[in-house]
């Protein structure tokens, strides 16, 4: 089967002629040579847009530099023929209305936004080896129900289990997110509860595999809590940080898997839209050459079109990989870094297909969210597990009439796809888009045949348009690591620098880099006096 192969992400920056993103090229402020600033964020993901809107909002007066004509980088979206597509995954945590952790929720609020979003009942169905069919429910008791029909004389273990990753996010939200690096706020939070502080330390250096094993004992059992922790971290639950676990295993059940109106684009829309109102400012076609320093400190940016500007800070929210070893000219990286890369690693890329297809292909019922994987022993394996999500099941205006989006993705290394003639590449990717069909045509039969438009991304799409090394996911552990000890704060070695996202703590999704957004605007807050 032949397939149409441009690559997709953020192609709509060259290709795309729809008029929210001409207006945001018509609405981009281009600041002259020598501009000064507040504060600079490289990069509009999640984690800068909240960085840059938690400034805003405390009166300060950010920049975001983006690269391409729209923001939210892998939280972008496209456009094709009447579809509309998230460029990355769309099963999203942090819009619930109460607690703490409804981060997302709460950082619109900031800038007086917020977005009609649709409950997802079911937050993932698995489709695992030996005929494994797990829904994940929103009701929490429901799911523990379906798990424990499967594996009957291990249900109070499971109970057990489940109940003490709920723990964990019963102290996260009861306690306000900030910055960890800052004493005054970390005093304050102690002593208004201690007992979720202490209980949060306690977990901290702990990972999920070892809880697991205290409670769990059929290995079958095990692989799927595996897959609940890599479907997430891209690692298995062994390597897997508790207090994430904590807020993923918990938070679906408490706030839900709710998916935003008009797709997972009109985060970051509606997230630059309320920093432009508050006082901050967007610039787009605007790619950061170099983080410029001075006597050892970072005092602003040169862009690749040649203009400078200058700022108080300077945040970025590229990986550490193209923060320290392409945006900074330095001789050697700084110690901290040095240790960090020695304990993390480049997570894999992804290919992707981005479907339109015939609505009639998809059975009443289906859940949006599905988990694929044929072998247990392919869990980490390029290709092995695939991601599927059907967001026209929550939002049927994402896609023409009678049509479905499918966003089917599954792990893939930069090295596969290194060396390549422009032939050779194609063809690699029409061979590995037919794979996928294929694993598709087996849960929905004549989607083959159903398929109306295709785009397919690779690492090297994922590289180009999403300005991230290697096209990666994010970091993941080169091996056991104490949970979450070693990932790194917002403040960097170099005076007046940060960092802010996924390579920060806590670590990749949504929600995640919206709590190191928060925690890195409270930090430069309290560094500037505001």
């Amino acid at each position: 089967m032949t397939l149409r192969t441009t690559d997709h992400a953020c192609e709509l920056s060259t290709h795309s002629s729809t008029q929210a993103q001409n207006d945001y090229v018509e609405n981009s402020e281009r600041w002259p040579d020598f501009s000064h600033f507040d504060v600079i964020i490289i990069g509009s993901g999640i984690g800068g847009l909240v960085t840059a809107t938690q400034l805003a909002a405390k009166g300060l007066r950010p920049l975001v530099l983006e690269r391409y004509l729209i923001p939210g980088g892998s939280a972008g979206y496209f456009e094709r023929d009447g579809y509309r597509f998230d460029v990355g995954a769309s099963m999203i945590f942090g819009f619930g209305q109460r607690g703490t952790t409804n981060l997302l929720t709460r950082a619109l609020a900031a800038v007086g936004k917020q977005i009609e979003t649709v409950p997802d009942p079911v937050q993932v169905h698995y489709r695992l080896p030996n005929g494994l069919d797990i829904r994940v429910h929103r009701d929490y008791d429901a799911f523990l129900t379906e798990l424990g029909d499967r594996f009957p004389h291990e249900r109070q273990g499971i109970r057990r289990f489940y109940d003490a990753c709920w723990q964990v996010f019963n102290c996260l939200n009861s306690i306000e997110l900030l910055s960890l690096e800052e004493p005054r706020y970390v005093t304050r939070v102690f002593l208004q509860n201690p007992l979720a502080c202490l209980g949060l330390a306690r977990r901290l250096p702990a990972n999920v595999g070892g809880l697991a094993r205290r409670f769990l004992k059929d290995p079958e059992l095990l692989h799927f809590i595996d897959m609940e922790c890599y479907c997430w971290s891209v690692v298995p639950a062994d390597k897997t940080p508790m207090i994430n676990a904590g807020m993923v295993f918990s938070d679906r059940h408490y706030g839900g898997v709710n998916y935003p109106k008009g797709g997972v684009g009109r985060i970051a829309q509606t997230l630059a839209e309320g920093l432009v109102e508050a006082g901050g400012y967007i610039q787009y076609r605007s790619r950061v050459k170099r983080i410029v320093t001075q006597a050892g400190r970072a005092i602003g940016v040169e862009l690749a079109t040649g203009e400078r500007y200058t700022a108080d800070r300077i945040v970025s929210n590229a990986t550490r990989w193209d923060t320290f070893g392409t945006l900074l000219e330095q001789p050697s990286l700084p110690s901290v870094e040095r240790r960090w890369q020695s304990r993390y690693t480049q997570a894999p890329s992804f290919l992707s297909l981005h479907l339109g297809v015939r609505a009639d292909v998809i059975p009443p019922n289906t859940d949006c969210h599905q988990i694929l994987l044929e072998d247990w022993a392919d869990l980490e394996a390029p290709s092995g597990t695939l991601f599927m999500s059907i967001p026209t099941l929550l939002d049927p205006s994402l896609a023409p009439c009678d049509r479905h989006i499918i966003h089917a993705f599954t792990p893939s290394w930069m090295t596969d796809w290194q060396g390549l003639s422009a032939n050779d590449y194609e063809q690699q990717k029409q061979a590995m888009a037919n794979q996928i069909i294929e694993r598709l045509e087996r849960i929905f039969p004549g989607v083959k045949e159903a398929i109306d438009h295709c785009e397919i991304g690779t690492p090297r799409t994922h590289r180009r348009f999403l300005g991230r090394a290697n096209g990666t996911y994010g970091p993941m552990p080169r091996h056991k690591l104490l949970g979450l000890l070693g990932m790194p704060f917002n403040r960097t070695q170099i005076p007046g620098l940060y960092c802010v996202g996924d390579s920060t703590f806590p670590g990749q999704g949504l929600n995640a880099v919206a709590f190191s957004g928060f925690a890195c605007a409270h930090r430069i807050a309290v560094d500037l006096g505001v």
